[in-house]
């Protein structure tokens, strides 16, 4: 009825004047999402806080590919990985841990020749150790799943989310108990790349434990 200009123009008499002698209804503006600091303006990031972010992960494959993702994080920022996440995708078959622990040298030479994912030979070479070990696990134990969360409060299969109570990103710490646990046994297995510090963060991101600030919306939507 008023166009764009005119509802501007309203807007500005109603918040000078505290009248509204037209009867005009003017929409509140949305309300914003109370959400954890560290995703800051980051579109890609905000989306994977919202959408993916600490909830509790029981299919291998995601595992796998979570798996993959942080061990090429050492060192870097996930922002950077989580940019080139479809690349990593592509390049390792769907994250595909058969078809990746197949590899030979002339995949690895493929790998490190590919611009679009972190051209790091040991880390290439780790994901190889690890999907082998990946696929170990899943044999001894059923499913990699029913092995990586009894790190968390359980036997083999039983492991619960860690649902933690942080006010502040500043409270959330780098590493827990259960990741030097998981980590330590990890080696053992034959995985590499997979330090307390990657441990942590592949259990937050997996939920296996609930790290979304006590204020954030998420914080109940996840558990």
């Amino acid at each position: 009825m008023f166009g764009r200009v005119g509802r501007t123009a309203i807007a500005l008499v109603l918040k000078t004047s505290g009248s509204n002698p037209l009867g005009v209804r003017i929409p509140h503006p949305p309300l914003m999402k109370k959400r954890c600091e560290w995703p800051g303006g980051d579109e890609l990031m905000i989306q994977y806080h919202d959408t993916e972010w600490g909830i509790p992960q029981h299919n291998d494959k995601v595992l796998f590919e979570y798996l993959l993702l942080d061990s090429f994080q050492a060192g870097l920022s996930w922002a950077m990985i989580l940019k080139k996440r479809e690349n990593f995708r592509k390049a390792f078959d769907n994250f595909d841990a058969k078809k990746i622990a197949a590899y030979d040298a002339k995949n690895i030479s493929q790998l490190m020749k590919d611009k679009g994912i972190v051209r790091n030979q040991l880390k290439i070479l780790s994901a190889i150790d690890n999907a082998k070990a990946f696929l170990d696990a899943q044999k001894e134990f059923g499913s990699f799943d029913k092995y990586i969360w009894q790190f968390v409060r359980g036997l083999p299969g039983q492991g619960k989310p860690k649902k933690n109570k942080w006010k502040s990103i500043s409270q959330i710490p780098a590493i827990n108990p259960e990741a030097e646990t998981m980590s330590k046994d990890l080696k053992k297995r034959g995985f590499r790349f997979v330090g307390p510090t990657i441990c942590y963060a592949f259990m937050q991101g997996a939920g296996m434990v609930n790290d979304h600030v006590v204020s954030c919306f998420r914080y109940n939507e996840v558990s």
